[in-house]
C-alpha cells in the first residue's frame, strides 16, 4: 500500500512551507516573507520513528472575496487556482495539519479556512471525522506565544500543538501524534518510476502540457511568466509503466535570474534535472529556437555528463 499523505493546510504567510521543509529535513520550499510565495502543492518525503510518510505543501487559502485586499501579496492573481490545489490536497491527504500563525493568533481568515476543513470532513461508521485534522501554533519562539496556544481552540478542531518550525522546538511531539494517527505499519513501495522532467524558458507551456498528460487540472496554468516556481512531481502509469512527471520553474539565463525566490525557483528546476532519467524541453513554437532554450539545452547535457 502506498505512504501516508500529510497535508500542510491554512493561510498565507503562517509558516506552512518552514515547517514542510522542517519535517522533510531539507529546504525544498521556498520560504519568503512575501505572503503567497507557495502555489502548487509540493510533495515531500519524511521518516519518523520508522515510518515514512509523505508531506503536502500548498499554496495559503486566501479568504478574501468582495474586493477586499488580498492577503497572497505576492500571489494575487492565482487566489481562486491556489485554493483549488489545496483542496485537492484535502481530499488526497490522510492527515491534515492546520497551520496557525502564534503571533498575530486567531484571526478571521483563520476561522474561515477552519470551515473549509470541517466541510472536507467525512464521518466515519465509527463517529470519527477523516481526514484527521491537528490544529498547529507556528512561530511560537517564545514562551508568552507557547502559552497563547490554547486560544486556537477556538477554531473548534481540536488540541492545539504550539511548534517554532523555524528553530524545530516542539516539532519532536506533533510529528508523534501525526505517526500515532497513521494506519498499522504497511509495506512500503519502491520508487522505481522513470521520472521525466518537463523543463523550458517561463511561458513555454509546461504546466499545459502536465496537465494534458496528466489528464487534469494538477498544475497551475497562466499566461503570466514565472507561474509555477517549484519542481512538482506528478505519478501516472502509461501502458503499465510507472512514470514521475516533473514539472519545474521556467528558468533564464543567468545574468536575467533576479535573487530571491526565482533564484531558488531555477535552483529546484536544476536538481529535478539532475534526479530525472529524460527530460522534456518544451519550445515555444510562436519564438522558436532562442539563446534560453540553448542555454537550457547545454545545461541539460552539462549535468548528465558529469
Amino acid at each position: 500500500m502506498s505512504k501516508p499523505i500529510v497535508a500542510l493546510v491554512g493561510r498565507p504567510n503562517v509558516g506552512k512551507s518552514t515547517l514542510f521543509n522542517r519535517l522533510v529535513g531539507e529546504r525544498m520550499a521556498i520560504v519568503d516573507d512575501t505572503p503567497g510565495t507557495t502555489r502548487d502543492r509540493l510533495f515531500g518525503e519524511a521518516e519518523w520513528n520508522g515510518r515514512v510518510f509523505h508531506v503536502v505543501d500548498t499554496g495559503g487559502i486566501d479568504p478574501t472575496h468582495g474586493g477586499k485586499t488580498p492577503l497572497s501579496i505576492d500571489s494575487a492573481d492565482f487566489i481562486d487556482e491556489i485554493r483549488t490545489q489545496a483542496k485537492v490536497a484535502i481530499d488526497e491527504a490522510d492527515i491534515v495539519l492546520f497551520v496557525n500563525d502564534g503571533d498575530t493568533g486567531v484571526t478571521a481568515p483563520d476561522l474561515e479556512v477552519a470551515d473549509i476543513l470541517r466541510r472536507s470532513q467525512k464521518k466515519l461508521p465509527d463517529g470519527s471525522f477523516f481526514p484527521p485534522i491537528f490544529v498547529v501554533v507556528n512561530k511560537a519562539e517564545s514562551k508568552e506565544r507557547w502559552d497563547a496556544a490554547p486560544q486556537f481552540y477556538e477554531l473548534g478542531l481540536g488540541e492545539p500543538y504550539p511548534v517554532s518550525a523555524l528553530h524545530g522546538t516542539g516539532t519532536g511531539d506533533l510529528l508523534d501524534v501525526i505517526v500515532a494517527a497513521f494506519p498499522e505499519n504497511q509495506p512500503e513501495e519502491e520508487d522505481d518510476s522513470i521520472k521525466i522532467a518537463i523543463v523550458g524558458k517561463p511561458n513555454a507551456g509546461k504546466s499545459s502540457l502536465l496537465n494534458k498528460l496528466v489528464g487534469e487540472e494538477r498544475a497551475i496554468v497562466s499566461p503570466i511568466p514565472g507561474t509555477t516556481r517549484d519542481a512538482t512531481d506528478t505519478k501516472i502509469e502509461v501502458n503499465g509503466l510507472p512514470v514521475t512527471l516533473i514539472d519545474t520553474a521556467g528558468i533564464r539565463r543567468r545574468g536575467k535570474i533576479e535573487p530571491g525566490i526565482e533564484q531558488f525557483s531555477v535552483l529546484r528546476s536544476f536538481k529535478a534535472i539532475e534526479r530525472a532519467d529524460v527530460a522534456l524541453l518544451m519550445i515555444d513554437a510562436t519564438t522558436g529556437i532562442t539563446s534560453q532554450d540553448a542555454h537550457i539545452a547545454g545545461f541539460i547535457l552539462e549535468q548528465w555528463k558529469s
